[in-house]
C-alpha cells in the first residue's frame, strides 16, 4: 500500500471514529433519530420533548456538526437543522471492511479446528 493511500485510510479512520464517537452519546443519537425523519428542525422543536435546555441541544448540534452528521440553515431568528446522511455511506463501508475481516478470520480459524 503506498504512503498516499495509507495516509487516506488513515483520515478515512478517523473520521469514522469522530462520528462514532458522536454518536456514542445518548443525547446526540437521539436528536440524529428525530432528525431522520427526512425534515428540518429547530433547537426549540428539538428540545420540546427532553428535559434539556436549548443550549444543551445546541451544544450535541454542534459536536454533529462538526463531524458532518448534521448542517445548519439560518431562518429567522433560528436555525433550522437537517440530517446529512452521506457520512452514513462511510460508516456503512468502513463496518463492511471489519465484517469481511471478521468473515475472513472466522473462516481461517474454522479450517484450523475443523478436520
Amino acid at each position: 500500500m503506498s504512503h498516499k493511500n495509507r495516509r487516506v485510510r488513515a483520515a478515512r479512520l478517523q473520521a469514522c471514529a469522530a462520528i462514532f464517537a458522536a454518536l456514542g452519546q445518548e443525547t446526540r443519537l437521539s436528536l440524529v433519530t428525530k432528525l431522520s425523519a427526512g425534515h428540518s428542525r429547530s433547537i426549540s422543536q428539538l428540545t420540546g420533548e427532553s428535559k434539556l435546555s436549548r443550549q444543551a441541544v445546541t451544544r450535541h448540534l454542534r459536536v454533529l456538526e462538526d463531524v458532518g452528521l448534521v448542517h445548519s440553515t439560518p431562518s429567522g431568528r433560528e436555525s433550522l437543522f437537517e440530517l446529512d446522511t452521506r457520512p452514513f455511506k462511510d460508516i456503512g463501508e468502513y463496518l463492511e471492511f471489519v465484517s469481511e475481516q471478521w468473515d475472513q478470520t472466522l473462516a481461517r480459524l474454522k479450517s484450523f479446528v475443523e478436520p
